[in-house]
């Protein structure tokens, strides 16, 4: 069975602000929920919903609709933007699986997922208009989801943490228990990871605290050093910290003051393959404020020598 245009579904038309697409999915969520819609097939016209408003509410998978159709997210239909796929509801388009080994006995360890983000978490929403509960019932209830602050050197080379996690037993009573979570290596602020089987386990996202010496923008790693003007003309070599350790940098002769010198594979781990970033370095120049009279003499032979009188091209002519 073909299935049905999501503006259709959400009632909007294509031009629909990001606001009004919320909007009526708000609407028609409170209206159809099975707790409300007794109807025959309420619990799948409200899947659908599902469906539809998390392709419109992401600009992305609304560009590859639009563009593609249902064909964008269908992973046999080859080519288009369904490369990945898509499923709302936990399918492989919004979450990349990730496992890893515990150890000990070699048995496998819990199933792993991360979500990149791009789309609000419909569970989040329905907790939002209905105050709680899964719409779907017992089958569809929501994982615990907790945050968990690390550092920026654990999150670039992963740690084992024990966490405190709470659940419900079949009495209803509340139980708390300890369970280690392993975080691989390369995960990012922000960050969510699925720990254990689809129905149990929980969610977690990372909350990575700033690094007072690197900057990083995915697996890539910026850092900074300050030079003086003989180093920059002349050139030099620099012993600099990457997140891989130290490591000598040569800043060839004429560098410019604000060019990037790059160290190929020093950065951090990518999570979605095991390979690293690239390591940054922003070459600054350092200017006397105060020189010596020693260097104020030098100076002036130095500008003397790039720009001795008269001419236009001596003029234009500078150190850098």
């Amino acid at each position: 069975m073909s299935k049905r245009d999501y503006y259709e579904i959400l009632g909007v038309n294509k031009s629909a602000s990001d606001a009004e697409i919320k909007s009526a999915y708000r609407k028609l969520a409170r209206k159809h929920h099975p707790d409300v819609d007794k109807s025959a097939g309420a619990t799948e016209r409200f899947k659908e919903l599902g469906e539809a408003y998390q392709v419109l509410s992401d600009s992305q998978k609304r560009g590859a609709y639009d563009q593609f159709g249902h064909a964008a997210f269908d992973r046999s239909a080859g080519g288009g933007a369904g490369a990945g796929g898509f499923n709302p509801f936990g399918g492989a388009g919004g979450w990349q699986t990730y496992n890893w080994s515990s150890g000990g006995s070699g048995g496998a360890g819990p199933n792993i997922q991360f979500d990149f983000g791009g789309f609000e978490d419909p569970f989040e929403l329905f907790e939002q208009i209905f105050g709680g509960g899964s719409p779907f019932g017992q089958g569809f209830r929501r994982r615990p989801t907790y945050q968990l602050n690390i550092s920026f050197d654990e999150a670039v080379h992963g740690i084992t943490k024990e966490v405190e996690v709470e659940s419900r037993d079949a009495h209803g009573r509340l139980t708390r228990k300890r369970m280690k979570i392993k975080v691989p290596a390369g995960v990012d602020n922000g960050t969510r990871m699925r720990f254990g089987p689809p129905a149990g386990g929980l969610d977690i996202t990372f909350n990575v605290s700033r690094s007072p010496q690197f900057l990083r923008e995915g697996a890539d790693i910026f850092s900074e050093i300050t030079v003086n003007i003989p180093q920059l003309v002349l050139g030099d070599i620099f012993e600099v910290d990457t997140v891989q350790g130290k490591v000598k940098v040569r800043v060839p002769p004429g560098t410019q003051p604000g060019s990037l010198v790059k160290l190929k594979g020093k950065g951090a781990s990518r999570l979605e393959g095991g390979s690293h970033g690239d390591h940054y370095v922003r070459v600054n120049l350092d200017v006397p404020k105060n020189p010596s009279k020693q260097e104020k003499q030098l100076y002036e032979e130095l500008k003397n020598l790039s720009s001795p009188p008269g001419g236009e091209a001596s003029k234009k002519k500078g150190w850098f």
